[in-house]
């Protein structure tokens, strides 16, 4: 069983600190035409993902107009941004064993269950929830402050409310600011922190601390990240959802093309996970319809066994 030591330090504590490098707005670019080419050439699980990005998309549209809380549908779409990077940790380690060579699968995303880093990613992504909880909590807050107990009643009331009137703006600008910060926060601890966690098996504080040097070297240039993941969201977003089918599944296999950058290799503390999933999580029903789809796409898209990639010369 995994000590709190572990979950919290990694097995080698804070013997092994990563080393970052310096990078610029370059970089950032290079990373996102990286994560496209990851992206189409294994556009499997990263379809699955998006599809289940688009349908949360629309869920928490639907439920928060149906419930009469239509102020929460924005900071609940931007801020389940928040939570992406831990989503998209089969995504770092399909891009992982693509860069290795390995033949990829669409069941690969699963090996992460097999990670011993499991543990600390799992922790690290129970603390982007609070973050994001925090974030609608101020976005509650903020609204009740300007329309008290008598808001709009309905979605176009209150959307010529917002756009008309100087609470509307008041809350546009500010509830905009406070988020701005929620986000700025979430993306200086967490640009590598989840690829680094799954790389080396490294714990929750020594992936935070890094991030944080990562982006203390580099303000620059993940400041230019965030203003592309923002972006990307916005368009991915616009089509009622839909194009979160797109945009989020690049943007994880970016993250990945982007720690690599950002952070100097150590293959000494490097863990790549080996072995076959365990049987008990294998013989999961639903585990193994979405293995019998992942396995039909992967068949459909090669018309055969899969081939590795082509290394480069």
């Amino acid at each position: 069983m995994t000590s709190a030591f572990h979950v919290y330090f990694g097995p080698e504590a804070l013997a092994a600190t990563p080393r970052v490098r310096r990078i610029g707005p370059e970089d950032c670019i290079s990373a996102l035409k990286e994560g496209l080419d990851d992206f189409f050439s294994m556009p499997t699980y990263p379809v699955f993902v998006g599809l289940f990005y688009a349908v949360a998309g629309i869920a928490l549209f639907a439920m928060t107009s149906l419930g009469n809380a239509l102020h929460l549908a924005f900071p609940l779409a931007a801020g389940f941004a928040l939570i992406g990077p831990f989503v998209a940790i089969g995504l770092y380690e399909m891009s992982r064993r693509r860069e290795r060579g390995l033949v990829v699968r669409g069941r690969d995303a699963f090996a992460v269950l097999r990670s011993p880093a499991l543990p600390s990613i799992l922790a690290f992504g129970l603390l982007l929830l609070a973050i994001f909880a925090a974030w609608i909590f101020a976005a509650e807050l903020i609204y009740v402050s300007l329309y008290g107990p008598n808001p709009p009643a309905g979605a176009i009331p209150f959307l010529q409310d917002v756009l008309s009137t100087s609470r509307g703006w008041t809350l546009i600008v500010l509830g905009g600011m406070v988020g701005f910060c929620f986000a700025a926060l979430a993306l200086a601890i967490s640009v590598v922190s989840f690829p680094l966690m799954l790389d080396r098996d490294l714990g929750l504080v020594p992936a935070l601390e890094a991030s944080l040097r990562v982006t203390r070297a580099n303000p620059l240039a993940v400041a230019f990240w965030g203003l592309i993941v923002a972006v990307a969201l916005v368009l991915g977003s616009l089509p009622v959802f839909f194009g979160l089918a797109l945009v989020m599944p690049v943007l994880g296999h970016a993250t990945w093309r982007l720690y690599r950058k950002a952070v100097e290799r150590d293959p000494a503390h490097e863990v790549p996970i080996e072995g076959p999933l365990n049987p008990d999580v294998t013989r999961n029903p639903a585990v193994r319809l979405i293995f019998i789809f992942l396995d039909m796409v992967d068949y459909l898209r090669e018309g055969k066994e899969p081939k590795p990639p082509i290394a480069k010369s």
